[in-house]
């Protein structure tokens, strides 16, 4: 079984349906409000213990009821929660999603507890990171943080995949060149290039630029079309998404992200078969209104 290792954010998600996206200084009515488990890293987290992975979350919540709600959430899954910790004085994270009858979303989120998640409690991880197969982060904690684990995973030959989201227009050099994986979709892609990710000839540009910072394996998804992949030996391909009904495109990275760590074999030989099964696993979540509720477990993949 792989063993995978997750650091992230825990947010409880509010989600707002609506018809479509608001203009600016426009007043709408909702027509439906529900609430639901999210937050990058929890969703990766529990993709990747549904997809079949013994799987570790670092993170912080805080002392309220939403942080109740969530550690329930995470002990159905089993997923390990020895090194989620709780903060005293910030509220567990919170996500604000606006969802319209497309299924396209924008989404506000308020840090919280996920903001105070220090080098500290990486370190104290550090016996898990050191025996994982694969370790997960993002940008909705602190990149200090990441860094660091990144720094722990790359001295014990542990692959490391940046989910580098919500986008960032400066990453560090640093983080970057202990990156073996990283997976933007296109607008994140165009945030760390500066390439405007719209045909496979502009996603060779971006790739291409992401190796020269360093980067071993570059993979951009493109929502309904599927996800590009390069890799630093010049091999790169499409893999096309799966056409299903879109209901709510919210954890679709998230998911993507979570089953491909759960079945990528160490010397990356499986790349694209991987990239189809999470391609598959993203396309059922999509089929579900909310995040972690959305993810489907490995037998509702059946590739």
């Amino acid at each position: 079984m792989k063993k995978i290792v997750v650091l992230g954010s825990i947010n409880i998600d509010t989600i707002l349906n609506i018809t479509r996206l608001p203009l600016p200084g426009e007043t709408m009515a909702m027509h439906d409000r529900s609430t639901a488990g999210g937050g990058k890293g929890a969703n990766q987290a529990i993709a990747a213990v549904r997809a079949g992975a013994e799987t570790s979350f670092i993170a912080k919540i805080g002392q309220d009821h939403a942080a109740d709600f969530m550690l329930n959430t995470f002990k159905k899954d089993n997923l390990d929660i020895q090194h989620v910790t709780m903060n005293e004085k910030a509220g567990t994270g919170k996500a604000y999603i606006l969802l319209d009858d497309n299924g396209q979303n924008s989404i506000l989120i308020y840090g919280g507890a996920n903001q105070t998640i220090t080098i500290e409690d990486v370190r104290k991880a550090e016996k898990t990171i050191k025996a994982a197969d694969c370790v997960i982060s993002d940008f909705e904690t602190p990149i200090s943080a990441t860094i660091e684990m990144f720094k722990i995973a790359k001295a014990n030959g542990v692959i490391t995949i940046l989910n580098p989201a919500p986008a960032k227009f400066e990453i560090p050099n640093e983080l970057l060149k202990l990156t073996d994986i990283i997976a933007p979709n296109e607008t994140e892609a165009e945030a760390i290039t500066g390439i405007k990710v719209v045909d496979e000839e502009s996603m060779q540009r971006a790739a291409a630029k992401m190796h020269e910072l360093g980067v071993r394996t570059v993979l951009i998804t493109v929502g309904s079309k599927g996800s590009f992949y390069s890799c630093a030996s010049h091999e790169n391909g499409f893999v096309k998404a799966f056409k299903v009904k879109t209901v709510d495109t919210t954890a679709a990275g998230d998911t993507f992200i979570g089953y491909l760590a759960a079945n990528l074999k160490s010397d990356l030989s499986n790349l694209e078969s991987t990239m189809i099964i999470a391609s598959k696993a993203s396309s059922i979540t999509v089929q579900e209104q909310g995040a972690q509720n959305s993810i489907p477990h490995k037998i509702q993949v059946n590739l």
